[in-house]
């Protein structure tokens, strides 16, 4: 793929000249901090909104060594709970884009504590939708899931067609969804939601909410652990490097296209990889540095509940109206990415040497 898009090269210049007050929420998670590199990186000023249920200060600190004193100097942390709504409030005073990545992911998780990913995913999610139209923000962008399109079997996805939802998790994706569409109607507020395929990156807590089978994998291989696949490993994913996501969000955010507002789009690369094809990859680029993981084979586990079978995103919404265009296949992101994996993940790293 081409190193960066026309049109996310195009923003980023302007960035760069017309600074802004971001408000990105998660913003210790994977995706979140992300999110706050680059905005740093563009000499934006950003708040950033976090409780630490799932994400961790490492990343904030990760961020901090990679930009400037100075850019870091436009960073403003606030240690808070979107349950709160008087934090919400206080969060996008004097905002012009807010970026809501807070919230409890997982399948797993939702299915045995729906009630508190309720109360994260749905309350939380209301109170930064009325915080935010309070402070009238220009655009609310918000972290949606490919977990919406629940059981229907059509492939790829197309936003306009869902399926049933298959989670508690997934549920409260739709319900996002719902407000951001009812506050558009009702409130004339502007909103756009991303619909995530398995994003993938540096950062990733292997234990991570967001396409975790990566870093937990390469981290089972690196230290001889087990490495087992759910199911018989012909189920398949839609992988989006973490750089693909930053870019959709910061397009959405800046949009002048009023027919792009008040939409969901996919955010993925429209291609579709099998556990098994993901597994080889993994061994292999791991092999070349540990030629002792050549041979080592994955042990195959029964099926996960509340699963899809299948998931492939079409992106021609996001192309279209956003300008959208990923920068990064899954192959490279994995090579991206791998270092850092290795880095964080060998024996000695974890055992502080």
């Amino acid at each position: 793929m081409a190193s960066v898009s026309s049109a996310f090269e195009q923003l980023s210049q302007r960035l760069l000249s017309q600074p802004s007050r971001w408000l990105v929420t998660g913003c210790a998670g994977f995706i979140g901090s992300h999110l706050i590199e680059t905005l740093l990186k563009l000499n934006q000023s950003v708040v950033g909104l976090d409780n630490f249920s799932t994400g961790h200060r490492r990343n904030l600190d990760e961020v901090k060594s990679l930009v400037s004193p100075a850019q870091w100097g436009q960073f403003q942390f606030v240690e808070a709970d979107i349950r709160d709504a008087d934090a919400c409030r206080q969060a996008c005073q004097h905002v012009d884009f807010v970026l809501h990545q807070a919230a409890l992911g997982s399948v797993p998780r939702s299915l045995a504590d729906p009630l508190t990913t309720n109360a994260a995913n749905i309350d939380g999610f209301l109170n930064m939708l009325v915080a935010a139209r309070d402070a009238r923000v220009r655009r609310f962008v918000y972290a949606a899931s490919s977990s919406t399109y629940g059981d229907h079997p059509d492939l790829p996805k197309v936003e306009e067609t869902i399926g049933r939802p298959l989670s508690p998790y997934a549920v409260t994706k739709l319900v996002n969804e719902l407000y951001a569409e009812v506050f558009a109607r009702c409130y004339d507020f502007s909103s756009i939601g991303l619909r995530y395929f398995n994003v993938f990156g540096t950062r990733q807590d292997p234990e991570g909410a967001y396409a975790a089978v990566i870093p937990r994998w390469t981290r089972a291989m690196l230290l001889g652990e087990e490495v087992s696949i759910n199911g018989d490993g012909e189920t398949s994913r839609d992988f989006c490097f973490v750089a693909n996501s930053v870019q959709a969000n910061l397009l959405a955010a800046t949009t002048v296209n009023q027919g792009a507002v008040n939409q969901v789009y996919n955010v993925a690369l429209n291609e579709r990889t099998s556990l098994n094809r993901l597994f080889s990859m993994l061994r292999d680029v791991l092999a070349e540095t540990n030629p002792d993981l050549r041979n080592i084979k994955p042990v195959y586990r029964t099926f996960r509940a509340g699963d899809v079978r299948h998931s492939q995103a079409d992106i021609a919404k996001a192309r279209r109206l956003l300008g959208f265009a990923p920068t990064h296949r899954l192959k490279e992101g994995i090579g991206i990415a791998m270092p850092w994996y290795v880095s964080q993940f060998t024996k000695s790293s974890l055992c502080g040497i």
